[in-house]
């Protein structure tokens, strides 16, 4: 596999990781994305700024808005990768329950 990105990488943070939930945030610059992953653990999501994200699933893409602090959920197993498709910076909070 090639070392080289088309797409310049988010920046997690780590905030929490203890016996009940991980809690990572993620900040974006325009284009930036988080590399395919698929989520082991149920997870909530909660912008801290509007999101306009690019979901690529496999070969299918979709875009979807999030604003700011509006809260959403997806089960385990889910298998994405999540670009910031807008002009400005993003972040959110991802909290992984155990």
């Amino acid at each position: 596999m090639s070392q080289f990105r088309a797409r310049p990488p988010a920046i997690a943070t780590m905030l929490v990781d203890d016996a009940v939930a991980r809690i990572i945030r993620w900040d974006f610059e325009p284009g930036a994305d988080t590399g395919v992953h698929t989520h082991g653990l149920g997870y909530v999501v909660v912008p801290m700024t509007d999101c306009h994200f690019l979901i690529e699933e496999g070969e299918s893409a979709r875009t979807a808005f999030v604003a700011r602090g509006a809260a959403y959920r997806r089960e385990a197993g889910t298998t994405h990768n999540v670009v910031n498709a807008g002009t400005e910076p993003m972040s959110f909070i991802e909290i992984e329950y155990k």
